[in-house]
């Protein structure tokens, strides 16, 4: 993944430099509109920002690695966010972000398979305590997880994703 957006269309972005100015204190605001735009914040589209504002390069780099909430690759079309908070941690969230990344076959360093299927991001918090462990796919929460249930349930999505990919070739 080299981070580059497949297209080089830039418009989204210089409707963003119109709403939100060219200065330095939109830096959050236009890097907030980029990657709701693409998903991930392309180096190209950091490049494109910094020729059509003069933000500094360094700037826009400095803010994005910051800030845990901006991505600098792409993510996996499903979003897998594993709880490993103080009560997740507990009752076993380790041991569920680990069985996570064994069933999807992810690499060590990787956070997004290598299919861009899914993409598993270890958080501090879900807000679901008593549910503890927990992990939020997408939009939905499941919660009082141990190893073999998730081993069930990211089966499940993974094969619903295998099936849905197979159906549209």
């Amino acid at each position: 993944m080299n981070g580059d957006t497949p297209a080089t269309d830039f418009t989204p972005v210089d409707a963003l430099v119109d709403q939100f100015g060219s200065g330095m204190e939109a830096t959050i605001p236009l890097l907030q509109g980029i990657q709701d735009e693409f998903g991930f914040l392309p180096l190209d589209a950091i490049r494109y920002l910094t020729t059509k504002t003069g933000i500094p390069a360094s700037h826009l780099f400095g803010v994005a690695t910051f800030y845990n909430r901006f991505r600098l690759t792409p993510v996996g079309k499903n979003m897998i966010r594993v709880c490993l908070g103080t009560a997740c941690h507990v009752q076993g969230g380790g041991r569920v972000h680990t069985v996570t990344r064994e069933i999807l076959e992810m690499e060590d360093e990787a956070d997004t398979t290598a299919d861009r299927l899914f993409t598993v991001e270890p958080v501090a918090c879900l807000g679901c305590c008593s549910l503890a462990p927990v992990v939020m796919v997408n939009q939905t929460t499941h919660g009082r997880l141990d190893a073999p249930a998730t081993r069930k349930l990211i089966r499940k999505y993974n094969k619903a994703e295998k099936k849905a990919t197979a159906e549209q070739s």
